[in-house]
């Protein structure tokens, strides 16, 4: 009995410290943004504290009649919808190509895959808006080379988010590639010796027997990759600043504007949780999806 509670005592002692920083770092954060949420705090409120309000829901409520909140919302969803399913696309046939038999460099493709990751998220976007550019990038070139029109990437409306979401793809699928790699070095062996044994192709293994025991993998990789784009920012704060005619005004860059730039740090922090409440739903509604199918 002695023994037992001597081994919780020294293990609450090791959990200790990382709920203390949780606790600081964290929720403490959490809290306070929240309160802010409800009150007016400005930049006249930064100065005095006496000048802050509490409204209640107002914030929320005059966010959801702004028509930027609707736009930006838009362009994120626009940008979600298209660059997750491209961003996991890539991962798994990056993955596929490491993890077969007969590829050569393996070492090569891992590293290339992955480099963009861990690059300067702004060194490698200034180097892509050059590729952009209108008159001098290497995208245009070859469209002019094959007798198409120049395409004005990053100063169309048309073209902007499209153009943010293919450099956000290559800038990222290196991350899920390393865990879906992991996924497919987990399934047995044995399992593709007996599919080739009964004449199965190489689609129907990849179609029956690949993507079915990668389900739980890649559905932690789709979650964690809906987060991470639905949290849009520094791709169109670096290529874009929100434009042109607000084209690429994410809801994350619409919370910076309004919290850093007119200091409605009480709108900014709405803005926050507005963004939270649809990022936990649609989680909910993967995961329930994927329980149903299973």
């Amino acid at each position: 009995m002695k023994n037992s509670i001597g081994l919780e005592r020294a293990a609450w002692a090791f959990v200790l410290p990382a709920l203390l920083l949780i606790f600081v770092f964290f929720f403490i954060p959490i809290v306070a943004a929240l309160i802010m949420s409800l009150t007016d705090f400005d930049i006249y409120a930064l100065a005095n504290l006496k000048n802050l309000r509490f409204v209640g829901l107002r914030n929320y409520i005059e966010l959801l009649q702004t028509p930027l909140f609707w736009q930006a919302l838009g362009n994120t969803a626009y940008f979600v919808v298209i660059g997750v399913p491209l961003s996991m696309a890539a991962s798994l046939l990056s993955a596929n190509l490491i993890h077969a038999k007969l590829s050569y460099f393996k070492g090569f493709y891992r590293t290339a895959f992955f480099a963009p990751v861990v690059t300067s998220l702004v060194a490698v976007a200034v180097i892509w808006r050059y590729l952009f550019h209108m008159r001098y990038g290497y995208l245009n070139y070859v469209l002019t080379s094959l007798g198409l029109d120049s395409i004005d990437w990053l100063g169309n409306p048309k073209f902007a988010m499209p153009a943010i979401i293919i450099f956000s793809v290559w800038k990222n699928f290196g991350y899920n590639m390393i865990i879906v790699l992991a996924g497919l070095q987990s399934i047995p062996e044995d399992i593709y010796e007996a599919a080739k044994i009964d004449g199965a192709g190489v689609w129907s293994t990849f179609r029956y027997m690949t993507l079915p025991m990668l389900a739980p993998t890649l559905l932690m990789v789709s979650i964690m990759t809906m987060a991470g784009y639905f949290q849009l920012f520094a791709e169109p704060y670096v290529m874009t600043q929100g434009g042109p005619v607000q084209s690429t005004v994410s809801v994350l860059y619409l919370m910076y504007e309004e919290g850093f730039k007119w200091w409605n740090l009480g709108t900014a922090s709405a803005v926050a949780f507005v963004l939270f409440f649809i990022m936990f739903s649609i989680t909910l509604i993967q995961i329930r999806l994927s329980k149903v199918e299973q």
